[in-house]
């Protein structure tokens, strides 16, 4: 079953709204572009014919034409030679002729207007055609795109969950306790190292202190 039921179809859809409603969006333009690619190969095959008949119907016109073109050089002659009979016969012949190229003329016309209609119709299709394989293109961007970014996603998910992660993991909480351990060892050392300090600050004030007794009680 085809997407379109004729090409004035194609002509006025909207690509867009129908691709955004589809289920599968790159299904269904490639159906669309083979339906258009289809229906340009009728088009296109039925201008051809419209031509071919175009310049049939031309050359007969143009034969008739040149019969009635005779007739009347004919009757001319006949004129001339004091036969009204056969002028008058010859006047009958060159209607005939003539009604018959006017006929043939009208039937050109209307061929022409065909293959012009046909022409545009062409065109039309062909624009619509573009549009379609660059909404294809886009498509099959969009989908490698997704596709190469869902096989990223599961390579990490598959590393995540992976026995190395994890036991990197473990060996590198295995190492952040030893650091922990080791500042924990030296924040005891602190205190102890201060107070030895603090110890010589202390004496050093106390025997300052003794000399300035000293100095002060001693005899002038």
């Amino acid at each position: 079953m085809g997407i379109f039921s004729r090409l004035r179809d194609i002509i006025s859809s909207n690509i867009n709204a129908m691709l955004e409603r589809a289920e599968d969006p790159e299904k269904l333009i490639k159906l669309m572009i083979q339906e258009m690619e289809d229906t340009l190969v009728e088009i296109k095959a039925s201008c051809a014919g419209a031509m071919a008949a175009c310049k049939k119907t031309e050359r007969a016109r143009d034969e008739v034409q040149s019969y009635a073109d005779r007739w009347g050089e004919k009757a001319a002659l006949a004129v001339q030679k004091g036969r009204d009979d056969l002028a008058r016969e010859a006047l009958v012949e060159k209607r005939r002729y003539r009604e018959r190229a006017e006929a043939l003329e009208r039937e050109l016309t209307q061929f022409q207007g065909l293959v012009q209609q046909y022409q545009d119709d062409i065109m039309q299709l062909e624009e619509r055609l573009a549009c379609a394989r660059e909404k294809q293109r886009v498509l099959v961007q969009r989908h490698v795109h997704a596709r190469g970014k869902k096989r990223v996603e599961q390579d990490i998910r598959r590393v995540d969950t992976s026995d190395a992660f994890v036991r990197f993991e473990q060996f590198e909480n295995r190492i952040e306790r030893m650091e922990a351990e080791a500042d924990l060892v030296n924040a005891h050392r602190k205190p102890a190292l201060e107070e030895r300090f603090a110890e010589i600050e202390t004496d050093e004030e106390i025997e300052q202190e003794l000399q300035g007794l000293k100095n002060r009680t001693a005899p002038e």
